[in-house]
């Protein structure tokens, strides 16, 4: 059975559109996306979409973008461009395999875990040029190449996942040989600066952009700010290994060329912020990034709990996951054609019927999700006053 075939039958027995000269099954495919994709996650939450997300931590990296589906082509070579992989993240979370506080506050969460800024580091002087110079941050170990665990490290910039659709390309953390100026300043966290007074009295800044260098995700790429949302610039001398980079490992900042002259003598600030790496025991899921402290000194599984974003339909007749929903799907993709055309007598006749597949479709996730009691201070929860458990858990092993 092509459920994908029969949901286009039943859109055009609703609207009354039985010939693709008076719509074509490119457009119902269009319309069927729009409620698949933008209106069934924010209607009602099922439980067929619950999931698990895991992966896997990288040594000295404290921040991580919800991930993003590909850019997919419809019939009729209509693009849905990125978009999240899943609708949000919910406890419980287990950092190899130990369940940790999860947070959505960011009050909470830096209270116990304080983003300190280390600064006032003089790490150079100027001599009258605006570079090269050469500076390494004091607090940061010398650590082998090819980085062995354990680690500490710098926290390194971050883009976030606005900014990863704005570079155009899936790749996250945005890699290259030059600064991708695409990308707004406004999904751009720094979390290394270099700071200097300019002859005039004015601040002279560079600060890591977020973005690393091709073949080493280590080496950070160094920019000079500027307003919202596009005026940032690249540094003079271009980058590559040996040039306006700072390596979050090491804490060496190679040949890096400031936007104006540091007149001779002048101090030259750091400001960064370094922790002890180590196994996380906290996430903080806030603008779509988990943040985990204490940063990973290896690599470490994490998995959340989490809601799947609906697939698109496209062409293939598999995508959709669920038949018993394909009437609910037809009649959502139906309401929105006939509520676009205007023909208010339809839509209203219709919709009843429409709001009934909704709460047929939502009661099979009601089973599921009153299936397991909620647990209270008085009733005993999986294994416990048996033999050989505690209140703590146990093993069947």
């Amino acid at each position: 059975m092509n459920i994908l075939s029969d949901i286009i039958t039943y859109v055009r027995r609703i609207i009354k559109s039985p010939s693709n000269a008076q719509i074509t099954d490119a457009l119902i495919i269009d319309y069927i996306n729009r409620f698949w994709l933008l209106d069934v996650d924010a209607r009602i939450q099922l439980f067929d979409l619950k999931t698990t997300y895991s992966f896997q931590t990288q040594p000295g990296v404290d921040q991580y973008n919800m991930p993003l589906y590909n850019v997919q082509t419809e019939t009729g070579s209509q693009s849905i461009n990125f978009y999240p992989v899943y609708q949000g993240f919910l406890d419980p979370v287990y950092i190899n395999g130990i369940q940790v506080p999860f947070q959505t506050d960011k009050t909470t969460f830096f209270n116990i875990w304080p983003n300190i800024v280390q600064q006032l580091f003089v790490v150079g002087t100027g001599n009258g040029t605006a570079g090269p110079y050469t500076l390494s941050f004091p607090i940061t170990p010398s650590n082998s190449t090819p980085i062995n665990p354990p680690v500490q490290a710098l926290l390194r910039g971050h883009v976030d996942m606005s900014g990863i659709i704005a570079t155009g390309a899936n790749v996250d953390p945005p890699v290259g040989a030059t600064l991708n100026t695409s990308i707004p300043s406004t999904s751009i966290f720094p979390a290394v600066y270099l700071t200097s007074i300019g002859a005039d009295g004015s601040n002279i800044i560079v600060q890591d952009s977020g973005q690393f260098l091709t073949g080493n995700t280590n080496l950070g790429l160094l920019m000079a700010p500027g307003t919202a949302p596009f005026g940032y610039s690249a540094l003079t001398g271009g980058y590559s290994a040996t040039q306006n980079v700072v390596n979050y490992l090491t804490g060496v900042v190679s040949n890096v060329f400031f936007p104006s002259v540091i007149p001779a003598g002048v101090d030259i600030s750091a400001q960064c912020f370094f922790f002890q790496c180590g196994l996380p025991r906290g996430v903080l899921f806030y603008n779509n990034t988990l943040t985990l402290r204490s940063p990973p000194d290896t690599q470490y599984l994490v998995q959340l709990d989490a809601y799947l974003s609906p697939a698109a339909f496209l062409n293939s007749s598999q995508a959709v996951q669920f038949g018993y929903m394909s009437e609910y799907i037809s009649r959502g993709a139906a309401r929105k054609i006939l509520s676009d055309t205007g023909d208010i007598e339809q839509f209203m006749f219709y919709e009843p019927l429409f709001r009934e597949q909704e709460l047929l479709v939502w009661k099979r996730s009601q089973r599921q999700f009153t299936a397991t009691r909620t647990q209270t201070i008085y009733s005993q929860g999986i294994n416990q006053g048996q033999s050989g458990f505690n209140n703590l858990g146990g093993s069947t092993l």
